[in-house]
């Protein structure tokens, strides 16, 4: 089977893996990061998450990505095959867009909102991996694919439906786990000039602050839940 283009999902790749070697599998990592979960996390924490899979006994193939599923084998880009009875790919979302098409509303690759996540038209509503509304952390219009996101959205917009007219100021969140190390993230970062580093990571102990011109935002953490907790409070305050 030849490989489409798609949006790589390391997150949830490396989650996969971390479970497949629990069960004792041998288990192969092929994307084009130089390190894992760097776009997201930055270096730092790319470093610390690639050995904490290594130590567990999975190989990496970074800067490479799969070319062709055959039976029985993986090509990858770089010319390497790989023995694979099992092959799981994370590749994203892809939002099914004709309806709101159809209709005329605004669209920005998704479907846009304002602060109420209401869209171009009247009464019509969106909420979750379809929505990109104003997010009054950032000051950006983002997108996010995290289902306590769509949770929340679709709380609102319930409430705005039945005519609150409450805007939409809840700190997106995910955590992500690796054998037993979890990795809490409030905010949401798409670029940062800066990342101010509070413990240690290789000692599991950490809080790390993305900050874009002094100002926060995003926090992530590892085992200092009470301060990822205030960090997504001391977010929602400041804004309020």
């Amino acid at each position: 089977m030849r490989l489409r283009k798609y949006k790589i999902q390391p997150n949830i790749g490396l989650e996969v893996a971390a479970s497949l070697r629990a069960r004792g599998l041998e288990v192969h990592v092929a994307a084009p990061e130089k390190r894992p979960l760097e776009r997201v996390l930055g270096p730092e924490i790319g470093d610390f998450v690639r050995s904490l899979h290594e130590k567990q006994g999975v190989v990496f193939h970074l800067e490479d990505v799969a070319t062709a599923i055959d039976e029985g084998r993986v090509r990858l880009r770089s010319g390497g095959e790989l023995e694979a009875d099992l092959v799981v790919c994370g590749v994203g979302v892809r939002p099914r867009l004709e309806l709101a098409e159809a209709a005329g509303l605004t669209l920005d690759r998704v479907v846009v909102v304002d602060a109420f996540l209401e869209t171009s038209a009247p009464g019509v509503f969106a909420a979750g991996d379809i929505a990109r509304w104003p997010d009054p952390h950032s000051g950006r219009n983002i997108r996010v694919e995290h289902w306590n996101v769509a949770e929340r959205q679709g709380q609102t917009v319930a409430l705005n439906m039945l005519g609150a007219r409450e805007a939409f100021r809840a700190a997106p969140f995910f955590w992500s786990q690796h054998y037993d190390v979890v990795i809490n993230y409030v905010g949401h970062a798409e670029a940062w000039d800066e990342i101010e580093i509070e413990g240690d990571i290789s000692a599991r102990d950490c809080l790390l602050r993305y900050k874009e011109n002094g100002r926060v935002l995003a926090v992530a953490s590892i085992f200092r839940d009470i301060e990822s907790l205030r960090a997504e409070i001391e977010m929602e305050r400041s804004i309020a």
